[in-house]
């Protein structure tokens, strides 16, 4: 499939479907496949971005470095994500990665706190690195990242970003999520 620009991006951002979601999807596959997965071990983050409209922000754990040169890092998304379309928009995001004491604010941007919108930032400190997206004050390290790819992949959108600025206190115990549950490593 041909590569498409996105809405106010720049031309070198670009998505691209590699494997669009099949039709006829074998459903059976799906739980076999998300037991699997809870065994494994993955690091807790908040992905934030600002527009005009506000800060947004959700929880993530599929997130990897991509390469160091040009620094550069991916996260996964649902492509139904209000946070993606904001991010689409903004052309920024940070990768905040949480520490072990997190879990409060991991359930509140997993959106199982009933908190929503601008007051889920209103229970940290944030600040801003070179993109101004969102930065936690209290991450274990923060990837402020300008948006220079995306890639859709069944239900979900992978965001490429270069890495702009690096922040983060870069010492204490992480938030893991294992087996439908946080923990801290």
């Amino acid at each position: 499939m041909a590569a498409r620009r996105l809405r106010g991006m720049p031309a070198e951002v670009m998505t691209k479907t590699v494997h669009p979601m099949p039709p006829d999807i074998d459903e059976s596959a799906g739980p076999v496949f998300r037991e699997a997965m809870a065994q494994v071990a993955s690091a807790v983050h908040l992905v934030t971005t600002t527009t005009e409209a506000g800060r947004f922000g959700l929880t993530a754990t599929a997130f990897s470095s991509v390469s160091d040169a040009p620094p550069t890092v991916l996260v996964c998304v649902a492509r139904t994500s209000r946070t993606l379309a904001s991010i689409l928009e903004s052309g920024i995001f940070c990768v905040n990665t949480l520490a072990a004491d997190d879990v409060e604010l991991a359930e509140i941007f997993a959106s199982r706190r009933g908190i929503l919108g601008e007051e889920r930032f209103a229970t940290r400190r944030w600040a801003g690195l070179a993109t101004g997206a969102p930065v936690l004050e209290t991450a274990l390290a923060a990837f402020d990242c300008r948006l220079v790819a995306t890639h859709d992949i069944a239900s979900h959108r992978v965001l490429i970003g270069e890495v702009a600025a690096l922040g983060g206190q870069g010492a204490g115990a992480s938030l893991i999520y294992r087996r439908r549950r946080f923990e801290s490593v």
